[in-house]
């Protein structure tokens, strides 16, 4: 999976520290995403009530726009440009856009 995500070099890097540390960042990684989409059913006025939802929204959407846009940036600006890092940034900005709107319906059904 580390090479079907272009990860592989970094994660021989971590290994050659210690060979536990790809797995453990991984973990990392998925308790992240996991937080994140709690926040996503919390602000969906699911049964879930987290601290600062539309805090949380709104921060979670700027992080995937900064990784989509600065990832194409830097790929731009490099020339570094691939098929799957651009297809990836298409990806997280999409996800920051759903956040957003879902961060703007929180605030219109608290401001109502």
């Amino acid at each position: 999976m580390f090479r079907a995500t272009g990860v592989e070099h970094e994660m021989q890097e971590l290994n050659a520290i210690h060979y536990i540390l790809p797995y453990v960042l991984t973990v990392f990684i998925a308790v992240v995403f996991f937080v994140f989409g709690l926040y996503g059913l919390s602000a969906s006025n699911q049964r879930i009530r987290l601290p600062f939802p539309k805090s949380g929204v709104y921060i979670i959407s700027g992080i995937y726009f900064l990784r989509g846009m600065g990832e194409l940036i830097a790929d731009g600006l490099n020339g570094t440009t691939t098929t799957s890092g651009t297809l990836y940034s298409i990806i997280a900005i999409f996800i920051a856009l759903l956040y957003l709107s879902g961060g703007l319906k929180l605030n219109r059904s608290q401001t109502e």
